[in-house]
């Protein structure tokens, strides 16, 4: 299997340090109360970030993101971006990290007086742990995905707003589960909105090529993915014409190339979708999207080099 968030194993790892709280401990020593609202309820948010050529790429829209669903749930980080930014650095710093690098930002509401949903029980202080790992696509991730569509559903805004980065992820878990259930050597679930129509994968933001034109499904029901962002921002910029739409599976069935989009993985193409094996796999239009998003990526890294 090559999913989208797979990585080449680096001994690297074996020996880093975790910012959990203000403070860089042994990743082995990093712990969390079993009275914190992120292991009993879920209740948190987080981001990932990429370290890519000694800058925390697109950090502003990812702290945009993070603030704002901590706002959404009514969590105040207590850290100021600057201090959340000067965090990260010194962690860097001291796992010797100029490249090549995946963080995970995560707030809490923090320990609570007892284990139940009542925001109102939370001690006061949030939960704030970072991690700093080596981690890079593995080569067979170029041969496609294998995507398999599954019964539930993604939610409504109303009801679980997949624009949040929540902590809790056990729908989208599920998902993968009915997927590989499905279909053992299924990378990733596609998933269908409340009215039918395609909305998103499991993990990351799907996009389709029909007659040389990207499309991919409206915001409302998808993740507010920043890599997602910028594949629609250089198409727009002329790499390519795109569509934001609401289509059933049987439309993109029909469609020349697909890849996938998320922080980890980049533009990850896919090589069949419920079995049925895509015309072309990493194709034209993908390799463009690829090429705009890697130079978006190098230009972000020039102008806001931290480490």
């Amino acid at each position: 299997m090559a999913g989208s968030q797979d990585f080449v194993p680096d001994p690297r790892n074996a020996n880093l340090l975790v910012y959990m709280n203000g403070d860089l401990v042994p990743s082995d020593q990093a712990r969390v109360s079993i009275f914190d609202a992120g292991f009993g309820m879920g209740d948190g948010v987080w981001e990932g970030v990429r370290l890519h050529k000694g800058a925390l790429l697109f950090l502003d829209a990812h702290l945009d993101r993070l603030y704002a669903g901590a706002e959404a749930i009514r969590i105040d980080i207590g850290l100021s971006r600057a201090e959340l930014i000067a965090g990260m650095k010194r962690l860097l710093d001291a796992n010797n990290m100029t490249d090549g690098a995946h963080l995970r930002l995560m707030v809490t509401r923090g320990r609570k007086a007892t284990v139940n949903q009542d925001p109102r029980n939370a001690l006061g202080t949030p939960t704030i742990a970072i991690t700093a790992e080596f981690k890079t696509k593995p080569p067979e991730a170029g041969r496609g995905l294998a995507l398999r569509s599954v019964s539930l559903r993604t939610s409504r805004p109303d009801t679980f707003d997949m624009r949040l980065n929540s902590h809790s992820r056990l729908n989208l878990i599920r998902a993968l589960l009915e997927a590989i259930e499905i279909d053992p050597e299924a990378d990733e679930a596609i998933m269908l909105d409340p009215h039918g129509q395609v909305a998103s994968c499991n993990a990351t933001n799907f996009f389709w090529v029909r007659d040389g034109r990207v499309e991919t499904s409206t915001e409302s029901y998808c993740f507010n993915g920043i890599t997602r962002a910028n594949v629609i921002a250089a198409c727009r910029a002329g790499v390519a014409p795109v569509l934001e739409c609401s289509v059933p599976l049987r439309h993109v069935l029909a469609a020349e190339e697909a890849f996938v989009t998320g922080t980890m993985g980049g533009i990850t193409p896919v090589r069949s979708i419920d079995g049925h094996v895509m015309p072309v796999v990493n194709g034209p239009v993908t390799q463009r999207i690829a090429a705009a998003y890697e130079a978006m990526k190098d230009a972000d890294a020039a102008a806001n080099r931290i480490v």
